[in-house]
C-alpha cells in the first residue's frame, strides 16, 4: 500500500499553518517568556516538518528529473507543495524573530529575558527596571516638597509672618539583588545636603513568618507618624506624639533593625547611633538608641481593621551633646517662632521614651489617637518629662481606603481610584487633628494646644496638594513669646514623590 504523494504535504502545510495562527492570535495577550517558550516549540516543529519533507524530496529525486517530468499531474502538485512548504518555514521564522525583537524592545509592563520597565510599581510613579525573572530591580527615587505658610492672630509680630519653602527635595534609588535589597536618599532641602535613608535590607523567614533585616541608616519605627515617611501623613506637621517622643539621635539612625510581620501584628527591634547628619559625629561617642515596637489588629475584616501598637526606647545620650532644648513645632514647620518652649535641661546623661496607639479604620473613614512621654536625666538637675498626645480622624470623600496600613502599622501612599492623569477628578480627604504639648514637669516649662483642619487633594497615587488651617495655643514660661497667646496659620503644600 503507498502513500498519497499529494495528501502528506498538504497536511503539513496545514499544520505549519495551524502553527502559525496559533501564537499570532494570542501574541497580544502573553507575556515575553510565554512568547518565547512558544517561538522554541515553533522550531522544533519546523525541524520535524523539515525532515518528513525530506523524506519526500529524497523520494522524488530518485525518479530523475526526466521521470518528474513525466509523472502525473498529481505528482507534480506534490513537488510544488513541498515548495510551498519551504517557504512558509522560512516566512516563519522571519516572522518570529520580528515578533520577539518587537516584544523585547516593546518591555512594558511585561516581563522579558532582558530588562523589564515598570511604572508605578506599587502605586508609586517612576520607573521600575527588573531583569526577567525579577532577581535583579533598580528604581530611582526622588521628592519635591514645596510649602507656603502664614500667620496672623499673634500678639507677637515675630511671629505674624508669611514665607514659602522646600520642605524636602531628594533624589535617591532602591532596589534588590534576590533578598538583598538597598535604598539611598540624599535630602538638599534647608539650603544644605544631607543623607537620610541609606540602607542594605535582607528579607528572610524567621519563626516560620515573613521578616526583614535592615542596616545602615533608616527612618526609625516609632509610633504611626513617626514610622512614616513624612510625604506620607495626613497632615504637613507629624503629630505631637511624634515629636515630643522624639530621640536625640532623631527619626534616622545608623544602625541595625529586625522586623517581623505576622498576619495581623507587627514587631520590631533595633539599636542605632547617630544619623549621619548628626552635628556630633565623628567628634564624640554616638547617642545610642535601644528601641522596640509592636502593633496589634485584634479585628480585622475586609471593611477594615482596629489599631493597637506601644512603642519603648532607652538611648544613652552622647558626651558631645551638653544641653537638651526640644522646642517642637506647634502649627508650620516654616514659622519657627511657633513653639512650646522650656528650660534647656544641662547635661543630659541619657533618656527613654514610651508611647501608646489606639485607632483604627472603617471603610473610607479612620481615627488615631497616640500619647507619648520622654523622661530625659541629667547628672547636674533632676529628671524631667515631657508629654505630648494627639487625637485625629479623616474621611476620604471619595470612597478611596486611607493610607494607614494594617501591615507595618503606619502611614502609607493613597491609592487613587480616579486619577487626574487619567481624566477623573483625583481623590479628596478630609481631615482633624487635636494636639497637645506640655512641658511642665520642666523648669520653667510651657504648654500649647493645637487644631488642625486639613483637606487633602490626591492627584493621583504619586501627586498631592494639602491645605492645613491651624488654631493654636502656646502659654511659655520662658523665651521671647511668653504668656498666652493665640493665633491662626494657613498652609498649603505641593508635592510629587516617586
Amino acid at each position: 500500500m503507498t502513500s498519497n504523494p499529494r495528501i502528506l504535504p498538504t497536511a503539513v502545510l496545514g499544520a505549519l499553518l495551524l502553527t502559525i495562527a496559533v501564537p499570532g492570535r494570542a501574541a497580544e495577550s502573553v507575556s515575553n517568556a510565554e512568547l518565547l517558550k512558544l517561538v522554541r516549540q515553533q522550531a522544533t516543529e519546523i525541524k520535524a516538518l523539515k525532515q518528513r519533507l525530506g523524506v519526500v524530496e529524497a523520494h522524488e529525486s530518485q525518479s530523475g528529473a526526466a521521470a518528474v517530468a513525466a509523472t502525473s499531474p498529481l505528482q507534480r502538485q506534490a513537488v510544488e507543495n513541498g515548495e510551498a512548504v519551504q517557504a512558509a518555514v522560512a516566512d516563519t521564522r522571519a516572522d518570529e524573530q520580528a515578533l520577539t525583537q518587537a516584544r523585547l524592545a516593546d518591555g512594558g509592563s511585561r516581563g522579558g529575558s532582558g530588562v523589564t520597565t515598570r511604572w508605578g510599581k506599587g502605586h508609586k510613579a517612576g520607573p521600575t527596571f527588573s531583569s526577567d525573572d525579577g532577581f535583579f530591580t533598580f528604581k530611582p527615587d526622588a521628592r519635591l516638597v514645596m510649602d507656603f505658610a502664614g500667620t496672623r492672630g499673634s500678639d507677637y509680630d515675630e511671629r505674624n509672618i508669611t514665607g514659602s519653602q522646600f520642605n524636602s527635595v531628594r533624589l535617591g534609588a532602591e532596589g534588590a539583588m534576590g533578598k538583598l535589597g538597598y535604598h539611598f536618599e540624599v535630602d538638599f532641602a534647608g539650603n544644605k545636603s544631607s543623607l537620610k535613608e541609606a540602607y542594605l535590607s535582607y528579607a528572610a523567614r524567621t519563626f516560620g513568618l515573613p521578616s526583614k533585616f535592615y542596616l545602615g541608616s533608616f527612618l526609625k519605627d516609632i509610633g504611626t507618624e513617626g514610622s512614616s515617611e513624612g510625604v506620607t501623613t495626613p497632615f504637613m506637621l507629624r503629630n505631637a506624639a511624634a515629636t515630643v517622643g522624639e530621640p536625640v539621635n532623631s527619626y534616622f539612625g545608623l544602625g541595625g533593625e529586625w522586623k517581623i510581620f505576622g498576619p495581623s501584628w507587627h514587631y520590631s527591634l533595633s539599636v542605632s547611633g547617630n544619623s549621619p547628619a548628626a552635628s556630633t559625629t565623628g567628634s564624640d561617642t554616638d547617642s545610642i538608641a535601644y528601641l522596640t515596637r509592636a502593633h496589634w489588629n485584634p479585628i480585622k475584616g475586609g471593611d477594615g481593621f482596629m489599631h493597637v501598637g506601644a512603642w519603648y526606647y532607652y538611648e544613652k545620650i552622647s558626651n558631645g551633646v551638653t544641653s537638651i532644648n526640644n522646642t517642637p513645632a506647634i502649627a508650620l514647620d516654616y514659622n519657627g517662632n511657633l513653639a512650646v518652649s522650656a528650660s534647656s535641661i544641662a547635661d543630659p546623661t541619657q533618656d527613654h521614651g514610651v508611647g501608646y496607639e489606639l485607632g483604627g479604620v472603617y471603610r473610607n473613614i479612620w481615627v488615631m489617637s497616640e500619647y507619648a512621654k520622654r523622661t530625659i536625666d541629667s547628672s547636674s538637675t533632676e529628671a524631667v518629662s515631657r508629654h505630648g498626645s494627639s487625637l485625629a480622624a479623616g474621611w476620604m470623600i471619595t470612597g478611596e481606603k486611607p493610607g494607614f496600613s494594617s501591615h507595618g502599622g503606619n502611614w502609607q501612599g493613597v491609592h487613587v481610584n480616579d486619577p487626574v492623569t487619567s481624566g477623573g477628578w483625583g481623590a479628596f480627604e478630609l481631615a482633624c487633628r487635636v494636639d497637645h504639648y506640655d512641658f511642665t514637669n520642666a523648669p520653667r516649662g510651657g504648654k500649647g494646644i493645637s487644631y488642625t483642619l486639613g483637606l487633602n487633594w490626591y492627584l493621583n497615587d504619586w501627586s498631592r496638594l494639602m491645605v492645613n488651617y491651624v488654631r493654636w495655643y502656646t502659654d511659655n514660661q520662658v523665651g521671647s513669646y511668653q504668656g498666652p497667646d493665640w493665633g491662626n496659620s494657613l498652609g498649603v503644600r505641593a508635592q510629587v514623590v516617586f
